[in-house]
């Protein structure tokens, strides 16, 4: 039976667009560790004040993360689902310029939907989670179809998604996971899947003939 899931990518055969997005993570929770919690906080999501017009927390909440688990979980699956999105849409600088926009939009619909689910919370929603959640959504439809996008329903799609799913639930019954620091909004990740899964076509097509086995 085939494991539905990529295995972890070598870092140094990693392509430079998955690279760039792990130190996306790496770096700034790094130049963020002694950061106040004032400054943690006009860089976060918070639901309400997004709905009142602070829109830009959908984008920087990507670069803040709670602990160095949680950027090394991060940095990992952005690594591991980051390198086959990157070889569909082309490892030059256009593809590598569609790529960070593919990325960027995941996690910003991500968030925006967790906004929409709680309006008027003002949790602190920091993270790439909703971002890379999308580059496994994206993945797991390259994966129906080699050197490819596949179908919207394929059984990689279905089979990773229902993982998912079940991960983001039993992380929603028990508060969180491990080690992570606070409670996880795990409904962002289920969007940003979503959304991986939807936006990747578009992308691939907007990428053009360099979206191809071998890119």
């Amino acid at each position: 039976m085939t494991d539905p899931q990529p295995r972890p990518e070598p870092i140094f055969n990693a392509p430079w667009p998955a690279l760039l997005a792990a130190a996306a993570v790496i770096v700034p929770h790094i130049l963020l560790r002694w950061a106040d919690d004032a400054t943690i906080e006009s860089l976060a999501l918070i639901p309400r004040e997004f709905w009142e017009g602070r829109w830009t927390g959908a984008i920087t909440m990507m670069f803040v993360h709670a602990n160095w688990i949680h950027a090394i979980l991060n940095a990992a699956f952005a690594l591991a689902f980051g390198a086959p999105v990157a070889r569909l849409l082309g490892l030059n600088g256009r593809g590598g310029g569609i790529f960070c926009l593919f990325y960027l939009a995941c996690g910003a619909l991500s968030g925006v939907g967790y906004a929409a689910i709680h309006p008027d919370s003002m949790g602190v929603v920091v993270g790439a989670s909703g971002a890379i959640s999308g580059l496994m959504g994206a993945a797991a439809r390259t994966m129906d179809y080699q050197g490819g996008v596949g179908p919207v329903l394929g059984p990689r799609v279905i089979s990773l998604g229902l993982g998912w799913l079940a991960v983001n639930l039993i992380m929603a019954v028990v508060g969180g996971f491990p080690g992570m620091g606070g409670a996880v909004a795990w409904e962002a990740h289920l969007f940003g899947f979503v959304a991986g899964v939807l936006l990747i076509g578009p992308f691939a097509r907007w990428a053009g003939p360099q979206a191809e086995p071998g890119a």
